[in-house]
């Protein structure tokens, strides 16, 4: 049973219908009626104030309660597409994670409340913290466009999601030998150069990810013994080179995709510009043959992004200077540099295990002091 109980405020009303307050005004002669979604009085009183102030300085919208989350979502594709922003697929992931919540709602009912078990019922299903914080990012960025577009009065609060993004997870030595042992040929090159260089496979290497290009053989100039990134082509638009020729693990490397290009562009009669590929062919997705090979070499949870972690510790490790790191693995500012430059235990163990030697060699070096006094007689 619906219970009504007028309370006059100015130009509206408000009410209660079941345990919600409800308010009710007049635009243009046409009655207005919108949820507070609160059971609290002073909430419904609060909405009433504004949305009369709205009316009086010509911001109110009426058709606000009817935008749905699907026209929000539609508002994102599109701004994407126009402003052809690079994380187009990230977006589209969150977009598809976010419909199966709200598909069906108004925006109007996408509430702090809900958001807040949004968060909640993702982080049961598994996802990582910072991916749950990209969705509720992309749903407020929703949220301002229709702001912006007057399709919608205002954006509601939304929670916040602590995300911890330092990953200490690195590949040693041996850990990668045994990935590399039970990856398919095709992907063996581009593993042991993304663990070498730090380079990132999906955007830089091969193209998979929005307004990026795959590495192309005439980026790898063998005389001058470096291979480049062209301006614009990485996450960060800048250009990048990295030396080869000091580096004979890397020469190798791209000695062997050479001939391995080679050998399939005669077999299929076509020019292969890619470094890396299948038979000549683009390398669309690897996901699968990644995980069954850490599976097999019993890895666990490894991703290919630990390959960037991994070689920005191994160039703090052999000393070289922070801001020629940065330039080789492509990291813009210090903060982001920082953020895979971690020290795992065995680095921290190793560091103490130095300053223990160091110390222990003063301590062998000290003069040795003999005691003067005590109990006794002294000649």
């Amino acid at each position: 049973m619906t219970t009504r109980r007028r309370r006059d405020h100015g130009t509206g009303h408000i009410y209660r219908r079941g345990g919600v307050w409800w308010i009710q005004t007049r635009f243009h002669g046409k009655r207005h009626r919108e949820s507070s979604h609160s059971t609290k009085k002073g909430d419904a009183v609060k909405l009433l104030k504004q949305r009369i102030a709205e009316q009086t300085d010509g911001t109110f919208n009426p058709r606000a309660q009817d935008v749905t989350f699907g026209e929000l979502a539609a508002m994102l594709r599109t701004n994407y597409r126009i402003n052809g922003r690079r994380s187009k697929r990230r977006a589209e992931l969150s977009i598809r994670h976010l419909e199966d919540v709200f598909g069906q709602d108004k925006a109007v009912n996408i509430t702090y409340d809900r958001l807040e078990k949004y968060i909640e019922y993702r982080a049961d299903e598994g996802a990582a913290p910072a991916s749950i914080q990209n969705e509720l990012a992309a749903l407020k960025f929703m949220f301002s466009l229709a702001v912006k577009a007057r399709k919608l009065n205002q954006k509601p609060a939304f929670p916040t999601v602590k995300v911890t993004n330092a990953r200490d997870v690195f590949f040693d030595d041996w850990e990668f030998a045994a990935l590399k042992k039970e990856l398919p040929d095709y992907l063996k090159g581009l593993a042991e150069f993304s663990y070498l260089t730090g380079w990132r496979i999906n955007s830089e290497l091969l193209g998979l990810d929005e307004g990026h290009q795959p590495l192309e053989w005439n980026q790898v100039h063998f005389q001058a013994g470096v291979v480049t990134l062209k301006v614009g082509t990485t996450k960060n638009d800048e250009g990048r080179t990295f030396p080869f020729d000091v580096l004979p693990e890397l020469k190798d490397i791209l000695a062997r995709q050479r001939g391995y290009t080679d050998h399939w562009s005669k077999i299929t009669g076509k020019v292969v510009p890619l470094v890396f590929h299948r038979r000549g062919e683009p390398i669309k997705n690897f996901r699968r043959a990644w995980m069954s090979a850490c599976k097999r070499a019993d890895l666990g949870r490894k991703i290919p992004h630990d390959f960037r972690r991994t070689a920005v510790r191994n160039l703090e490790r052999a000393g070289v200077p922070r801001s020629v790191a940065k330039k080789l693995v492509g990291h813009k500012t210090d903060s982001m540099y920082n953020r895979y430059a971690i020290a795992n235990e065995k680095d921290l163990r190793e560091g103490v295990q130095k300053l223990a030697e160091l110390r222990q060699g003063k301590q062998d070096e000290a003069p040795r002091v003999l005691a003067i006094g005590g109990g006794g007689n002294h000649e």
